[in-house]
């Protein structure tokens, strides 16, 4: 039978924060699932064991588990993601939608 890892051991700083993350409507669900994912494996739950009962995959629990035992709650945070930066102008879009529509044959 495989060794279980041995729980995550989570800051007395961060366990605060990170209930709240689990409660918050405020604070994004990959946030959430994150600090869901850290709880779980520091109260002892096997790395199977929290992708079923969170229904993700293992890889998934692995990532984050290592990534908050290498760098705490900053490294449960979302890195900037690659590819081109976004070109949408959100103002014209708004302003556009605010315009009359334009009829055929009306102007």
């Amino acid at each position: 039978m495989a060794e279980m890892p041995a729980a995550v051991p989570v800051r007395d700083e961060d366990l605060p924060t990170l209930e709240a993350w689990t409660r918050s409507p405020s604070v994004s669900a990959g946030a959430a699932l994150r600090a869901r994912i850290v709880l779980a494996c520091a109260a002892g739950e096997g790395t199977s064991q929290v992708a079923r009962h969170l229904g993700i995959s293992r890889p998934t629990v692995i990532a984050w588990r290592e990534r908050y035992r290498a760098g705490g709650l900053a490294a449960l945070a979302d890195a900037p993601r690659s590819g081109r930066p976004r070109t949408v102008d959100e103002a014209a879009i708004l302003a556009r939608t605010l315009e009359a529509p334009r009829l055929p044959g009306w102007g």
